[in-house]
């Protein structure tokens, strides 16, 4: 579901656009920097990212930041833990979302169809959390970013200048929060990669995949 460290059979298949018939509302447009919720807030709705990238976050005790995933169109964020938001979720890129009611995730009223979407979409997201807590543990920093640029380039990457490429929305540090690193250890794997002629970084937001097969032995070396 995230853009997160997934087997590759689940992400090649970003959840589809769900149903409108009923429990909807009208788009929520928001720009890059705003919070769509944050941790602790009562949930009233779900939302499916219709464009934009999205990013939900936890504050641990010692104020130390987690980055729990990134979401990118198609993905459905918000779900509720005991009726409250768990994370904040903020704007990375200018963002439309479609908001559902929480009730079509918890009773099903309306459109079944709908209410099955979704609560396949809550399920996809416990298996993507828990496929990147594995990840967490096991694998080494070359391995972890290997493994972030691939999930990437198999949901947003396109093609520039004959090389399977994609923008990087968030930062060093946000990178490294998500993947439990130092954002001078993301820098160093990315020099590593880029010096290995494994990738080419054309600015700090966009990089180029050179040698994919490499690439895809580092990322799925620890698995």
């Amino acid at each position: 579901m995230y853009v997160t460290i997934l087997g590759d059979q689940a992400r090649k298949q970003p959840l589809a656009a769900l149903s409108l018939k009923s429990g909807g509302s009208s788009e929520t447009r928001l720009k890059a920097g705003s919070y769509l919720y944050l941790e602790g807030d009562a949930v009233e709705w779900v939302f499916q990212i219709k464009t934009g990238v999205l990013r939900l976050t936890r504050l641990l005790e010692d104020g130390r930041r987690q980055v729990i995933a990134f979401g990118y169109p198609g993905d459905v964020v918000g779900f509720p833990s005991e009726g409250l938001h768990h994370t904040d979720c903020d704007v990375l890129m200018d963002a439309c979302l479609q908001p559902y009611r929480r009730a079509m995730l918890e009773s099903g009223e309306g459109d079944p169809d709908l209410h099955r979407n979704l609560l396949q979409a809550a399920l996809r997201e416990i298996s993507a959390m828990q496929d990147h807590f594995m990840m967490l543990g096991r694998k080494s920093a070359v391995e972890k970013v290997s493994s972030f640029i691939c999930v990437l380039a198999d949901r947003v990457g396109t093609k520039i200048d004959g090389h399977s490429g994609m923008t990087l929305p968030m930062s060093r540090g946000d990178i490294a929060d998500f993947l439990g690193l130092t954002t001078e250890t993301i820098s160093r794997t990315l020099t590593q990669l880029r010096k290995s002629k494994i990738i080419e970084i054309r600015n700090i937001h966009t990089i180029l995949i050179l040698r994919p097969t490499a690439l895809r032995g580092l990322a799925s070396r620890g698995a």
